[in-house]
């Protein structure tokens, strides 16, 4: 009998909190602090509506809790954390201001499970209050553990994206006429870009059948052996698929690795300035 009871009492909280759903949204809402950025500052009515369903989402879950095992009711969870932690809005907002929003939920949970066990004519116990509102804690920090490792994936995954394409615009073959391209680097060099750049600028001129490419130098303040040694494997590279190459811009740093190096610039055209190789090859150019 005393399970039927508890059993009797858990589905009239489930109830109870599954009324009130919309109402908490609301109030979720209205007590939010908008200042928090990200997605919690939006103005935007789409955004605005979205993120209210995913609260509403929430709480029609959250709520099957008091009548499911604990962990059937974390497995249902797992498809809404996964698209709430890798959605755009969720992943510009600060981590901290996600995880005081579950909070905030949390404290919500409490406040009406005290409601409750206040509008009950039969007598609930203290202990019972405590036992519901010790699943409602652990419940949200499992919910909170499982975001955060998801989010913190999402934000991983889409930083790398951001990273790898600025690495393939970092190497833009700019077309000067039909079959002459110019390759302007500018900052730091570092291994990883450069094998990037060896097999971008590779397929671009194979792409565009250019015949002549210049390599403007001038941005780069300095590069290591390393760095110094895939810029003439991609020249070499580029001769194999019949691409004639003309450097400009060389440091005396970057002039000085390429002698440790042995490098022999053979058939390579050299030139002070990007300019003048441009002029040399009657292309229009400013020598500002």
């Amino acid at each position: 009998m005393p399970n039927e009871q508890l059993t009797l009492k858990n589905d009239k909280l489930h109830d109870f909190l599954c009324e009130r759903n919309k109402v908490m949204t609301e109030e979720w809402y209205q007590t939010l602090d908008k200042k928090a950025g990200g997605i919690y500052s939006s103005n935007n009515p789409e955004t605005i509506e979205k993120m209210k369903q995913q609260n509403y989402e929430f709480h029609e879950v959250f709520c099957s809790m008091f009548t499911k095992d604990e962990v059937d009711c974390i497995e249902e969870f797992e498809d809404w954390i996964e698209r709430v932690a890798k959605d755009e809005g969720h992943l510009t907002t600060p981590l901290e201001s996600v995880l005081k929003e579950f909070f905030r939920t949390q404290e919500q949970y409490l406040q009406y499970i005290e409601e409750f066990a206040a509008t009950q004519k039969e007598s609930i116990s203290p202990a019972q209050v405590n036992e519901w509102n010790k699943a409602v804690v652990n419940t949200i920090n499992k919910i909170i553990l499982e975001f955060t490792v998801q989010n913190t994936k999402a934000a991983e995954n889409r930083l790398n994206a951001q990273q790898e394409m600025i690495l393939e615009m970092s190497a833009p073959v700019i077309l000067l006429t039909k079959d002459i391209g110019l390759l302007p680097l500018v900052g730091e060099i570092n291994t990883y870009r450069a094998q990037i750049m060896f097999e971008k600028v590779l397929q671009q001129c194979h792409n565009n059948s250019t015949e002549r490419l210049f390599i403007d130098l001038s941005g780069v303040p300095v590069i290591d052996t390393m760095v110094a040694h895939q810029i003439f494997q991609l020249i070499e590279g580029l001769k194999i698929i019949g691409v004639k190459t003309a450097i400009a811009g060389i440091s005396p740093v970057i002039a000085q690795t390429a002698i440790q190096l042995g490098i022999n610039f053979g058939e390579i055209e050299v030139y002070s300035k990007i300019a003048h190789a441009m002029k040399f090859h009657n292309l229009q150019v400013s020598e500002k």
